[in-house]
């Protein structure tokens, strides 16, 4: 069995350090910056793309430089740990000095899982934000997951990636009731629909009808809302309920994802239709462009929020109470 030494990957770190500021004052007098606002954990599984992980995270650290931790799951096997470090570095627009953060690499075995908290603690950057981001869908719902997330501040989740909407909103919902600080990039990826239907009813001949919202309907392309879907429904839901509508819900299979709010003599769509956003009001169309967020939009929008998102929890609830009455 190899085992990781928090101590060893200190000593590893400081020593890159130094040889990095040597290289850069021989090269260009300049030496290094050395930057960080938090600690990020990203644990993802082996097979999970190392350089689009990489670019992620190399494209996060101008705005959120952080001591990064990889964790890369190997999956059954023996109980084994390994790992290295290196520098993330980058030069701002019209300088000569570097800024760069560090980052370590650590491959672990399931059988090692109960390990792990005791190898990232040491390493975490004292008296800065911790968080953790989960790329594995596997892990998010495994027992072992709670007493990593406990590390952090923040944990970061994508049900996206989980097969069963319905088990992983429960995965969330659970997360959230031990304490821990808990986001979904499912409800992150809402953000562009509820920005446009807030401004929609901006209007004021919108707004004074939509106490008289009589149904929303939700549709997927999918077979079963997906997570997203969900997320989208439970939101719209609250709101109207928040101005005195009592409209029922709908939820259907359809060509396109997209929501559909109705009331007498008006009706609002929003559908995805490819790259694109397509905007109904009383049957007149517009489009603009819908590109699906990639991870690093959507975790920077997270990393922004390093506290509670109380929008997030109360949708989260009603949304697994939606789903609770869908079941019956």
């Amino acid at each position: 069995m190899s085992t990781v030494a928090p101590d060893r990957i200190l000593k590893e770190l400081e020593e890159l350090w130094v040889t990095t500021g040597k290289q850069e004052e021989g090269e260009a007098g300049q030496g290094v910056l050395r930057a960080c606002t938090l600690t990020l954990v990203a644990i993802a599984e082996e097979g999970d793309d190392p350089m689009a992980l990489g670019e992620t995270v190399a494209a996060l650290m101008p705005e959120h430089p952080a001591r990064t931790i990889v964790i890369r799951l190997r999956g059954g096997g023996e109980r084994t740990l390994s790992e290295r470090v290196y520098a993330q570095c980058w030069m701002p627009f019209g300088q000569r000095r570097q800024i760069c953060c560090e980052q370590v690499e650590i491959t672990a075995s399931d059988a090692a899982l109960e390990d792990l908290a005791s190898v990232i603690l040491p390493l975490e950057v004292p008296d800065l934000p911790v968080v953790l981001w989960c790329r594995s869908a596997r892990l998010a719902g495994m027992a072992e997951f709670d007493g990593i997330a406990r590390m952090a501040q923040k944990v970061v989740v994508d049900t996206g990636s989980m097969a069963d909407s319905r088990a992983a909103l429960e995965v969330v919902a659970r997360l959230g009731s031990r304490g821990i600080l808990v986001a979904d990039l499912s409800w992150t990826r809402t953000t562009r629909w509820r920005e446009t239907l807030a401004q929609i009813f901006e209007n004021q001949s919108y707004l004074e009808g939509l106490a008289r919202t009589a149904a929303v309907r939700v549709g997927s392309s999918e077979d079963g809302l997906t997570v997203w879907s969900w997320y989208l429904a439970a939101w719209v839901m609250d709101a109207l309920e928040a101005v005195g509508a009592k409209p029922r819900l709908e939820t259907t299979r359809s060509e396109h994802n997209g929501v559909t709010l109705e009331g007498e003599g008006w009706s609002v769509a929003l559908e995805r239709w490819d790259g694109r956003l397509v905007t109904t009001i009383n049957g007149l169309a517009q489009c603009t462009n819908l590109p699906p967020p990639n991870d690093y939009a959507l975790m920077r929008e997270e990393l922004g929020i390093l506290g509670r998102d109380a929008v997030f929890e109360t949708t989260l609830s009603s949304a697994v109470k939606l789903v609770h009455a869908e079941d019956k």
